[in-house]
């Protein structure tokens, strides 16, 4: 007999015994016989209510204190500060309530067990304990839901004027990044464009997107806003940058935003963090799929004038792939300059194509 069966034989002869037990008891209580006695399981039941507290409680706090430093890496953006106050605030908030609730609910177990001879109180209603318990929690949650309205709609609202601006875009099973060229405009994608060399979906007859280029990590300045302009191309995944206390969905046919301003460079992180071999990360924290876990990308901060020289150095797509280029200038060759007007006009129908 194999370990399954013997298994299944060992269920189902608990499961008869438990069947006969039930059966006993019925037949006592119809034939008048049966007595409940409580004993001393009761006061056991309570006294474990209180054990459970204390070393539940002791428990909680020790994997907290252990964990912290895992909880909260080092804060590298601006906003990131105002989102961990926010957090903590909300936090300790939360946190106050649910040991006084827990606290209550053990010690009331133990302290109202049932008594031979005691008579239960029965409290139906009180208006005033009602309104109290109602009012304040809406007053504070009010509060943290205008703070955290507030703060997002700051980092999600229009970024500044000069900030860097780049495209993410979300896949099974990795990140694309493009970047706008010198003429600092991202160019026109279009879905149906996409294939094994162009993934973006690069419509090269939009002139916008000819010195557009892609990346295979991220690069910003330190001290400069950075807008992220975030899509996916399949399923739902998630932009999450720990470091920067960033987080944002990449939604299929919706695009979404996020701008933040970094403050310290890599190379100050690694100094700080003491780890030579420090990275910052763009990792999906929605789970997209079976290589969910390949969904990361290295993001690297630059001083700005180290920033400028990798940009100098970026070759647009158009550049590296002039097979693809030629085959746009190919299907814009017939129409000769006498149509070069519909020509660019052909652009427009493409952008309302793109996602």
């Amino acid at each position: 007999m194999t370990v399954l069966g013997i298994l299944l034989v060992l269920v189902l002869l608990l499961v008869v015994f438990g069947l006969l037990f039930r059966l006993q008891i019925l037949t006592s209580i119809f034939s008048g016989s049966f007595v409940r006695e409580i004993g001393m399981s009761n006061r056991v039941n309570g006294i474990l209510m209180l054990v459970f507290l204390l070393f539940g409680g002791a428990a909680f706090a020790w994997s907290f204190i252990e964990n912290y430093s895992k909880m909260n890496p080092p804060i590298a953006s601006v906003h990131g500060h105002a989102t961990e106050r926010m957090f903590w605030t909300t936090m300790i908030i939360i946190g106050i309530v649910f040991v006084i609730t827990q606290i209550a609910l053990f010690v009331y177990s133990y302290k109202y067990q049932h008594q031979d001879g005691r008579r239960a109180f029965f409290f139906p209603h009180n208006n005033k304990i009602e309104v109290i318990w109602t009012v304040i929690p809406a007053i504070v949650m009010a509060g943290l839901v205008f703070a955290g309205w507030k703060e997002w709609s700051r980092i999600t609202g229009p970024a500044p004027k000069d900030s860097v601006v780049l495209e993410i875009m979300g896949k099974q099973f990795n990140w694309l990044v493009r970047y706008p060229g010198r003429d600092q405009a991202l160019g026109v994608v279009n879905y149906r464009l996409i294939d094994a060399t162009n993934e973006f979906g690069f419509d090269l007859s939009d002139q916008k997107g000819l010195d557009d280029f892609v990346a295979g990590e991220i690069h910003v300045p330190k001290g400069h806003p950075v807008l992220l302009k975030i899509r996916s191309r399949d399923v739902l995944h998630a932009v999450y940058m720990p470091h920067f206390r960033v987080q944002m969905y990449a939604v299929p046919g919706m695009p979404t935003k996020f701008w933040f301003t970094p403050t310290k460079t890599t190379d100050e992180m690694r100094a700080q963090t003491g780890n030579p071999a420090f990275n910052y990360e763009l990792a999906c924290n929605q789970i997209c799929g079976r290589g969910h876990f390949a969904m990361k990308l290295a993001i690297i901060v630059d001083e700005p004038d180290d920033y400028q020289a990798w940009y100098a150095k970026q070759q647009s797509f158009s550049s590296q792939n002039p097979d693809v280029l030629a085959s746009f200038k190919q299907k814009a060759a017939p129409l000769g300059t006498s149509e070069a007007a519909p020509a660019a006009a052909a652009v427009v129908p493409a952008a309302k194509a793109s996602l």
